[in-house]
């Protein structure tokens, strides 16, 4: 088992895979940049209305297939085995190479803008696969962590193909013949790599194809139906790419028309924003301690805005040099004198941080698609959202074009995206609680503890119904167990710790069941049981606390016979686990003697969450369970 994220990089069912994604991307943007060079750089007799106009066609007819061919890419990635699938892209990417090379030594505009085209449904047909293929290959404690990797390749790819295809063209007389040798020689190798891909079988190989485009994509948006989470999970990313696309579109101009600088500060700028995502997106997998924490993505959402904002408030401070280069009275100044002129780094900083947010909220965004989708609907899952991620995109060009008419400056239309990202998200939290729920939970326990976590990763199913029983230490431990299993956790608990203030609302949004004693409450009891059952039945985890109530004492108490009761309805596997060094620290009932709970000797404790080897539900006992969770906590009460 990986111990961290990178591991991953030096095993044959990710790194094949990772390298074939990044390698595609990076050959998408040598070619992108070197035609968007070539257009508004080399091609003689075009009026800066004329380059605007068919730089504008390039992003165009790059966008376009994904409306065309992503609901077919989606149906076509659930029926066929999917390492066989990458193989035919790379070859479909070597022949558009191809004809890139045949473009370039004909300067044939047309031709290359053919090519554009191509490459766009080369990328429709392979984005539902990049991502539906993680589950297969990873557990589900590593898809934070794999999905961190992809979107840090993919975005540093972009930056170095963006920046080499550049560099090939400006930099050279001939530099569009190097470029048309280059995309060949990367294609070649996407190929090669490509073919050490570990099988990944169909998980839909009866599914029929849909021919008729407009009726798949229909088809395909609707198997967001029904799923609540991941269709607002889905918007989210596709928000993303709005927020991102408004911010990147105009970068070009806010370098050169506000800062005053040339094109070593765009470059400069689009190196910040694309690192910022991709430290965030590396980051995401130790601040989630290896589970599916979208708890980070309202933390992502609010950095977004807060560094979106700054920018807008950061221009003021720019130097009176600045200012005059923008408005053509003096030399622009390079990276370097950007760097060096006062003020700019709050600049550059804010640009990075909102990179570096960015990836806290795609990040968790896109495992929680792939790990709460039906299995056999994942591609056309992420096929959809291909296709809102285009529509996002195409509707953030337009936004931009309207405010920049309307006589809105630059940092304003930072502003305005900055201010619709909270709007957004203020939204999308009001829909789906779980979200801002599992950040305050994350927050708390961030705060309060210093937790190791040691077995869960091994002995927790990945799939399928099993009970989770544990000791019973304070008013955190459901919130605690929940940060520590990969997987959703429906927890019983007392149904007065249930109706805390403050803390209920953290429950009810989690699906916690509550609970009383056969003697408070025996209708409660009852219908907790079959809600108990319902959702073991429906392959999900339950977690109990045996004891029945919190410790008083630091010590185990005897485990109740409930859980033999909901074994012998639903015999389903049961992994013993323990908290340990909890005792004594925050929200612990230590030297409570009125009965109430007093002020933590510990703050920020360390503590220990362990798992043990599953036990068959045939032969779980409440006696054999408790002596299991007594071994695994030891004399660290």
């Amino acid at each position: 088992m990986p111990r961290n994220q990178f591991e991953l990089l030096g095993q044959r069912r990710f790194a094949p895979f990772f390298l074939t994604q990044a390698l595609g991307a990076f050959n998408d943007n040598v070619f992108k940049q070197a035609l968007i060079i070539l257009i508004t750089v080399k091609v003689v007799g075009f009026t800066d209305a004329e380059r605007s106009l068919w730089a504008n066609i390039a992003s165009a007819l790059f966008i376009l297939p994904f409306f065309l061919f992503s609901a077919s890419a989606g149906q076509w990635a659930e029926k066929y085995e999917k390492a066989r699938s990458i193989r035919r892209i790379k070859l479909l990417e070597i022949g558009i190479a191809l004809l890139a090379a045949l473009g370039f030594w004909l300067d044939s505009l047309p031709l290359l803008l053919g090519v554009l085209f191509l490459l766009g449904a080369q990328s429709a047909l392979f984005g539902p696969i990049k991502y539906a293929i993680l589950p297969q290959a990873l557990k589900p404690e590593e898809l934070t962590g794999g999905n961190g990797l992809v979107e840090m390749g993919t975005f540093l790819a972009i930056l170095v193909g963006t920046l080499f295809g550049g560099w090939l063209v400006a930099g050279f007389e001939q530099g569009e013949r190097y470029a048309s040798l280059a995309v060949i020689a990367i294609a070649l190798l996407g190929y090669l790599v490509a073919r050490a891909v570990p099988p990944a079988p169909a998980t839909a190989p009866d599914l029929a194809i849909d021919r008729n485009p407009l009726r798949a994509t229909f088809a395909t948006l609707g198997v967001l139906k029904g799923q609540r989470v991941v269709l607002n999970a889905v918007l989210g990313v596709s928000w993303f790419f709005f927020f991102g696309a408004l911010v990147l579109a105009q970068l070009p101009n806010y370098a050169l028309k506000v800062l005053g600088g040339d094109a070593s500060v765009i470059s400069l700028l689009l190196a910040l924003f694309s690192i910022g995502i991709a430290m965030g997106s590396l980051l995401c997998e130790s601040l989630s301690r290896r589970t599916v924490e979208i708890g980070l993505v309202p933390l992502g959402a609010i950095g977004m805005t807060l560094f979106g904002i700054d920018l807008y408030f950061a221009q003021p401070a720019a130097t009176e040099t600045a200012l005059q280069a923008a408005a053509g009275l003096a030399a622009p100044i390079d990276w370097r004198g950007f760097l060096a002129a006062e003020g700019q780094w709050r600049v550059a900083l804010d640009v990075a941080m909102i990179g570096l947010f960015g990836g806290f909220y795609i990040v968790p965004l896109f495992a929680l698609i792939q790990q709460r989708s039906p299995r056999e609907q994942l591609s056309r899952t992420i096929a959809a959202n291909n296709i809102l991620n285009a529509a996002f995109i195409v509707a953030a060009a337009l936004l931009a074009i309207g405010l920049i008419a309307a006589g809105f400056s630059i940092p304003q239309v930072f502003l305005v995206g900055a201010v619709l990202n909270a709007v957004v998200a203020v939204y999308i939290f009001s829909l789906v609680p779980e979200f801002l729920m599992r950040f305050l939970v994350w927050l708390l326990t961030l705060a309060m503890y210093r937790i190791e976590i040691r077995g869960v990763e091994e002995h927790v199913p990945d799939e399928g119904p099993a009970l989770v029983v544990c000791n019973h230490v304070g008013y955190m431990d459901a919130l605690l167990l929940a940060g520590a299993i990969p997987r959703p956790v429906r927890f019983v608990m007392y149904y007065k710790i249930y109706r805390l203030p403050v803390l209920n609302w953290v429950f009810r949004v989690a699906g916690a069941i509550p609970i009383a004693g056969s003697k408070e409450d025996p209708a409660l009891m009852e219908a907790a049981f079959r809600r108990i059952d319902a959702a073991l039945a429906a392959g999900e985890i339950v977690g109990i606390f045996p004891e029945g109530s919190l410790t008083k004492d630091g010590e185990i108490a005897p485990f109740r016979p409930g859980v033999e009761k909901i074994l012998a309805a639903r015999p389903v596997p049961v992994v013993p686990m323990a908290l340990k060094n909890l005792w004594g620290s925050m929200f612990s009932r230590r030297d409570s003697r009125l009965g109430r709970m007093r002020l933590p000797r510990r703050f920020r404790a360390p503590i220990g969450i362990v798992a043990g080897e599953p036990v068959p539900g045939t032969e779980a006992s409440a006696a054999l369970l408790e002596a299991r969770v007594r071994e695994l906590r030891g004399d660290a009460a």
